[in-house]
């Protein structure tokens, strides 16, 4: 079982524990049948995040399936610090990305592809496709992290969903060639240093570790989730300086070093003035075999806690219509 939220999950929680919070204050002083009705409450506030959540049963079914040539896995770090205005003429280093992501996808035309992001979370927004329009297209629309929900980056967050993918990917087809492209600036923020990117290498047998930015660095522009909106353009402040400024963000190009280090790939420093065409020199795509099969569908298991939302907003609905023809001929008697 995967869990496919609406939403990102620790916003959720958080919604859902504020409302238990009050639901169980009120139940705590309330008496009689409205403390039972609180307690309702709450069991349905339980429901509603298990929907929320969305619980869900993968496809067992194969569909149709692809061998042989090669695997493209694109890795973009899309935390707030691809913001930063140092790509090109003061466009941000996601721009960079982006274009880098389309012409690597045209040079190696024929291959599989697939593009994972990581900041907060971990998504892999394209599943393996033979169409690289798909993925230029998917990379066109990339944003950085909505600003206000950033906790500090960790160049290392996807670590541990790249090599689930890789190793689940190697163990069917064990002989298929696969590389892998990480973009990121290696600006590791959060206290904590960065994991080891070495459990990965045994699943790829190529790629490039590309770098963004510049050693004097730049400001980051706020992101609040609405690319087309006319909102005056803000960056993003750093607080802990004296006195507080525009935050700059800086390439760790040591970092990146050690990371394709680890990954057994080169190391390119990327800017908008030199070609990406050497990350994918040599590479050969080979010929591609598909194997029909039917899609399945996956199984959401959202009812199993719908239903008992359901009876209980009943309850809830037959106790106001209740309470309502209460007070009713209450008022009649007092007017008459």
């Amino acid at each position: 079982m995967i869990l496919q939220p609406i939403a990102a999950v620790p916003v959720l929680v958080a919604a859902a524990g504020v409302l238990l919070a009050f639901a169980a204050w009120r139940f705590i002083v309330s008496r009689g049948r409205v403390r039972l009705a609180w307690l309702g409450r709450i069991a349905m506030i339980v429901l509603l995040l298990g929907i929320a959540l969305r619980p869900t049963i993968p496809a067992t079914e194969s569909g149709p399936t692809a061998s042989g040539g090669l695997e493209v896995y694109f890795v973009v770090d899309t935390t707030s610090s691809s913001s930063a205005e140092d790509w090109g003429d003061g466009q941000p280093r996601l721009e960079g990305m982006r274009e880098d992501i389309d012409a690597i996808a045209d040079d190696l035309s024929g291959a599989q592809f697939s593009l994972v992001t990581f900041d907060a979370a971990t998504v892999q927004r394209v599943p393996l496709t033979t169409d690289s329009s798909a993925i230029a297209s998917a990379a066109s629309v990339l944003e950085p992290e909505v600003s206000y929900y950033s906790r500090g980056s960790g160049i290392d967050a996807a670590v541990t969903f790249m090599t689930t993918l890789l190793e689940a990917a190697h163990d069917e087809s064990p002989d298929q060639q696969r590389v892998l492209y990480y973009l990121g600036d290696g600006e590791q923020t959060l206290p904590t240093p960065p994991g080891t990117f070495a459990p990965i290498a045994p699943f790829i047998d190529g790629g490039a570790v590309l770098g963004y930015g510049t050693e004097q660095g730049a400001r980051m522009l706020v992101f609040d989730g609405y690319p087309d909106d006319d909102v005056d353009e803000a960056y993003i402040q750093d607080y802990t300086a004296s006195p507080p400024g525009d935050a700059v963000s800086r390439i760790d190009e040591a970092a990146l070093g050690t990371i394709a280090s680890e990954l057994g790939v080169n190391y390119i420093h990327r800017s908008a003035s030199e070609s990406v065409a050497r990350a994918s020199a040599g590479l050969e795509v080979g010929e591609l075999t598909v194997s029909e099969g039917e899609p399945g569908s996956p199984t959401e298991l959202y009812w199993i806690f719908a239903i008992p939302l359901g009876l209980l907003a009943l309850a809830e609905a037959a106790a106001i219509v209740g309470a309502v023809l209460e007070v009713r001929p209450k008022r009649r008697g007092a007017t008459g």
